[in-house]
């Protein structure tokens, strides 16, 4: 299982005062000291958080991998393509939300000839390709005929789950959906909404072999530090598989 820490929000709070820190380039650093097997970013076409400076000076200082997260419109494939990352994804993008609020929609055709067209542009160029889908059999078909090599499992409804019967259900939409695109020859991926308190049933799903979490780490961070902080969230992650542990057993005191 790999473990790919999302360091957008360390930006979010850098571009709260518009100045130099915190640095989400020296917060990459931590992240692999802490054991993160990649860093995420999501270059906003409104810039909003991750700016083209920080994606310059990560493509030069991460030694792990980037996972670029970037809307599927042409110029932020150029970009990506200068990049040149382990792995882009393509999310759906809306300016005026606050987070990604749901998967790729592969059931719009507009949607689709997008999403081709940058698959293809990104293929050619040697990158490997992941669609931020939600858990649903009819979005991983597409994304297997679109040609994708990965799928990033929307896990929000998981996460805003109240309730046991809820949550449940939502974890067997998860593990039919990660089950539904290793039949279909997709690399499984997870991640949004995802924290400390419920990362564990969705680690110990089969087929799922990379997780993204973001929020949870950097608010960890702001009181332990961005390198335990990572290091404890990967305690977690590893001791997830094969069992799902009684509750509480592998959480971190959340005190200093």
């Amino acid at each position: 299982m790999r473990l790919y820490i999302n360091i957008d929000h360390v930006a979010t709070v850098r571009q709260a005062r518009r100045t130099d820190e915190p640095d989400p380039v020296r917060a990459a650093v931590l992240a692999e000291l802490g054991g993160a097997d990649g860093i995420t970013i999501h270059l906003r076409e409104d810039r909003r958080h991750i700016n083209d400076r920080d994606v310059r000076l990560l493509a030069e200082t991460v030694r792990t991998g980037i996972n670029f997260e970037l809307a599927a419109a042409a110029p932020m494939v150029d970009i990506a393509l200068r990049l040149a990352p382990v792995q882009a994804t393509l999310v759906p993008e809306k300016r005026e939300e606050v987070t990604t609020e749901g998967g790729l929609d592969l059931a719009s055709a507009p949607v689709r000839g997008a999403v081709g067209a940058s698959l293809r542009r990104l293929e050619a160029a040697g990158v490997r390709t992941s669609l931020f889908i939600d858990p649903d059999p009819d979005a991983l078909d597409r994304a297997a005929e679109l040609g994708a090599h990965a799928v990033e499992l929307h896990t929000g409804e998981y996460a805003n789950a109240s309730g046991d019967a809820e949550k449940a259900a939502e974890l067997t939409r998860l593990a039919n959906a990660a089950a539904r695109g290793r039949e279909r020859s997709l690399a499984v991926h997870a991640g949004h909404g995802l924290t400390y308190e419920n990362v564990i049933p969705v680690a110990a799903l089969p087929h799922i072999e990379e997780l993204n979490i973001g929020h949870s780490v950097v608010s960890r961070a702001v009181l332990v530090g961005m390198e335990r902080a990572v290091r404890e969230m990967k305690e977690i992650v590893l001791a997830a598989p094969g069992r799902v542990p009684e509750p509480g057993r592998w959480l971190p005191p959340m005190g200093c």
